[in-house]
């Protein structure tokens, strides 16, 4: 007995990209990816604000089925990420098989199918579902009173307005993670003034993150293809030193602590200055920020750091705790992602009925990475606690996305109709990893936005053997397997 699964990809970012390629070249030919935006990308479609860059090493953030050796900058931008992306996209044929503008407002499970429908109404039916909406697309705005008030351009970084125009303006940027330096690294050389409002000040390692790559690099790669792939395996080797540092603690750990405080005080010499910038917590706890230029942009004389909790907003400024009214032209949010939304705010519902959001009430609980009781044929790739801060993500992505191909496999030849993680499996999984985070630099004593609501950190404690072997593994004991001439019988669900 052989039949051909339909599945339907929900996201056109790294993830889903990635989850679609191994699909098909695994076999599985009836494959559509629904993806909301109005352009593949994922998150470097949605993301295009002054400064935006990526901060991992160009040559590392690629897929490792598609090298590019012509990165124009050792740190890769937003749009030269995004180009690179859709050109692997048409390379692989993948164009024909994704829709844009398909935002997916309610997936349910019923009668052994998926059926997905979309904000325009279309409908779509599927034997499997992969949740690849990766975690920053629901974007975060503050409730600060009065900010509706304002009667001047009000931006978040993820909705960037392109036709704002920010030369010779009063400029405040909210939010001091990665993409508030980058802003105000971006914004400070034509503002006429700009204020960055930061709670907490964020360590802020040096990176070269404007180099362009050498030429002779660029050659070399070019002409000989192996050397590219050695090259990707090296860094993707290589970056174990990441999770390594990050999960375990030693030397290592300290010395790139070190180099963090070393980054403040080489480039900051005023020491009312430098304490202001200096965090209360250890160096690597949350989303480790790079950057080449922040600390001489914020040292300028049209610059400032305000760490005083902002009060109210006004019709033409800020109000912090102080007193102090900050006048203002422009409010730019750098305030991040509701990161643990996932696929929501889709209507999500699985077997019996049961929501997503009553599931997760007190956080993302996944198997894995890619499975959720309660959810049969549903699999999630770069889901809960996949290794934002460690190991490369499009390496994840490909382990995942092989993982659920096995499944597809063995649906193919008749062995199941519906598979479904168990919730002793799930928590299991949860303990256990929640016991490997104790140690991780990440449970050291900081709020960020790796969280739950819960207080757990959701991200990967383990190192990348480690997850290659677990998304390497089918454990049938994990899950719940049924065939629907066996339901339709008993009538039952199990």
């Amino acid at each position: 007995m052989s039949r051909s699964p339909r599945v339907i990809v929900i996201g056109a970012g790294v993830a889903g990209i990635t989850t679609a390629h191994v699909l098909i070249r695994r076999g599985f030919t009836d494959v559509t990816i629904l993806e909301k935006g109005s352009a593949a990308g994922g998150v470097w479609h949605w993301n295009r604000y002054p400064g935006l860059t990526c901060d991992v090493p160009s040559n590392l953030y690629q897929f490792g089925f598609a090298p590019k050796p012509d990165w124009e900058r050792m740190f890769a931008t937003g749009p030269q990420i995004k180009a690179y992306l859709n050109d692997v996209i048409d390379e692989l044929g993948l164009r024909s098989r994704i829709e844009l503008n398909a935002e997916v407002t309610s997936a349910v499970f019923n009668d052994g199918e998926w059926t997905v429908t979309l904000a325009d109404g279309r409908v779509f039916v599927a034997d499997f579902v992969v949740m690849a909406t990766g975690v920053l697309h629901n974007p975060q705005v503050p409730d600060i009173p009065g900010l509706d008030t304002f009667t001047g351009p009000v931006v978040h970084s993820a909705r960037w307005d392109d036709t704002v125009e920010t030369r010779g303006r009063r400029i405040a940027v909210i939010g001091s993670g990665s993409t508030g330096v980058q802003l105000v690294t971006a914004l400070q050389r034509e503002a006429d003034r700009i204020v960055h409002f930061s709670r907490t000040p964020q360590w802020v390692m040096w990176a070269p993150m404007d180099r362009r790559q050498p030429r002779l690099v660029t050659a070399l790669l070019t002409r000989f293809p192996a050397l590219r792939t050695g090259l990707y395996q090296t860094l993707l080797s290589g970056s174990g030193f990441l999770a390594d540092i990050a999960t375990t603690p030693s030397w290592r750990r300290r010395a790139v602590q070190q180099y963090a405080r070393l980054s403040l005080r080489a480039q900051v010499r005023d020491r009312a200055d430098r304490a202001a910038l200096t965090p209360d917590y250890e160096p690597m706890c949350k989303r480790q920020v790079l950057s080449g230029g922040y600390y001489r942009a914020i040292q300028a004389s049209n610059a400032e750091v305000v760490d005083t909790p902002i009060v109210s907003v006004t019709p033409d400024g800020i109000i912090t705790d102080d007193g102090v009214v900050h006048p203002l032209d422009m409010i730019v949010l750098a305030t991040g992602f509701r990161a643990h939304d996932y696929m929501r705010p889709m209507d999500l519902r699985g077997r019996d009925g049961v929501r997503i959001d009553d599931v997760w009430a007190d956080g993302p609980r996944a198997y894995r990475m890619s499975a959720i009781p309660g959810f049969p044929n549903l699999f999630t790739t770069l889901g809960p606690n996949s290794p934002t801060g460690s190991i490369s993500l499009q390496y994840t992505a490909e382990r995942t996305a092989e993982f659920i191909a096995g499944w597809l496999d063995r649906f193919a030849t008749g062995e199941f109709d519906t598979v479904e993680v168990t919730d002793e499996a799930t928590d299991d999984f949860l303990a256990a990893a929640n016991s490997a985070m104790v140690p991780t630099v990440w449970a050291t004593g900081c709020d960020s936005w790796y969280l739950t609501p819960a207080g757990d950190v959701d991200l990967w404690p383990y190192d990348r053997a480690t997850l290659t072997a677990m998304l390497a593994e089918h454990r049938d004991d994990h899950f719940r397997f049924s065939r629907t001439s066996e339901l339709a019988e008993s009538g039952d669900d199990r």
